[in-house]
This record gives C-alpha cells, structure tokens and sequence, in this order.
C-alpha cells in the first residue's frame, strides 16, 4: 500500500470529520431510526428507510476516515531541511505561459482540496513541481495537453 503522508493540519482536519461524524451526527440518525422503527411497519415508513441508509453512509465514512488516520504519516513542512526545492508542504508561487499566476500547497492526497488551493503530492502538477528551485520550468502533462509552469517563488510554513 502507498504511504499516506499528511500535514499535521490535515489530520486534525480528518480526526475533527471522525470525531464529528461518530459524536454527533450518527447517534442523531439513530434517534431518528429508532423513533420511526417503533412506529411499526417499515417497509412504507421514509424515515426508517432513508435513516438506515444514511447510517450506512456515515459507517462507511467513518471506516474510510478510520483506515487513513491508521495509515498516516505526519510530516511536518516546517521541518524541510531544503527550503530552496519544493518538497512536501510547499507553497509554490507559479506562473503559466499566458503569464497567469497560482499559488498550490503541496499536501497529502487525503487532505488536498484543488479549489483551496491544496493539491496531493502524487497529482501531476505535484509530481512535476518535486524537486523544482525558483526559475525552474516543468512541463505537466494534463488530460486536456501539456503546460507549462515557471517556478516564481517557494515558501514552507514556519
């Protein structure tokens, strides 16, 4: 199995998801099924059935959520002992060949979230930054053709 390399943040991010999903909102949707199974007949009753259903959600989140806090490694990016190559943690200030600029933190895969700007250390433009210094330019191959990317500026947490 792959390692499952995280940030520190991510995992309390991941233990915050498990502690919320298990604490709160699972003994809620077991209030509410057993509520409507002591109604009677279930077979026509929505709360029963759509109740059930979720609890086979939240119990499959909650062992996914289970297996990656298990599986993680924390690596802490304020340790980096290179500051001037982009490794895990990396927020790297990038620019495209039309000039346009973008900032990407590299992170777990567990923890990435594209829109927020985190993006997994085994994601193509991830994979292509590793190792990169400022003025370094990668060419990533994407499903839509190949781009390419002029490393402006690196910066770790502190």
């Amino acid at each position: 199995m792959a390692d499952r390399y995280i940030t520190a943040e991510g995992l309390a991010r991941i233990r915050a998801e498990y502690e919320d999903l298990f604490g709160v909102e699972r003994p809620k949707v077991v209030e509410t099924v057993s509520w409507a199974a002591s109604l009677g007949d279930r077979s026509e009753n929505a709360d029963y059935i759509y109740g059930k259903r979720r609890l086979r959600e939240i119990d499959r989140r909650l062992g996914h959520l289970a297996r990656i806090m298990k599986l993680a490694k924390v690596v802490d990016p304020s340790a980096q002992p290179t500051r001037d190559e982009v490794r895990f943690g990396a927020t790297v200030e990038l620019a495209d060949d039309g000039g346009n600029g973008r900032a990407v933190t590299i992170v777990g895969d567990d923890e990435a979230d594209a829109s927020a700007g985190r993006i997994g250390w085994s994601a193509p433009l991830a994979r292509a930054l590793i190792g990169a210094r400022i003025g370094d330019e990668r060419i990533v191959r994407l499903p839509a053709g190949e781009k390419s990317y002029e490393v402006i500026n690196i910066s770790y947490p502190v």
